[in-house]
């Protein structure tokens, strides 16, 4: 093969990675490389609060005020 041909391709090869580096930069792929790893622990729902109109221990509403 010709030494040329094999600058040429590698060339190539380096502007094609430097092109797609550029993109992902520009694409925000490196804005926060920290938030993944604590963004997994954070709760996704808030937890369920009991209800208050219950009375504790049954099923059945409360009576209503007058």
């Amino acid at each position: 093969m010709d030494l040329g041909f094999l600058i040429a391709i590698s060339l190539a090869l380096g502007a094609v990675a430097w092109l797609g580096f550029l993109w992902a930069v520009k694409s925000g792929q490196y804005d926060d490389p920290e938030g993944p790893k604590y963004r997994m622990l954070d709760d996704d729902e808030a937890p369920a609060e009991p209800d208050a109109t219950k009375r504790p221990g049954t099923d059945a509403q409360p009576e209503e005020r007058r």
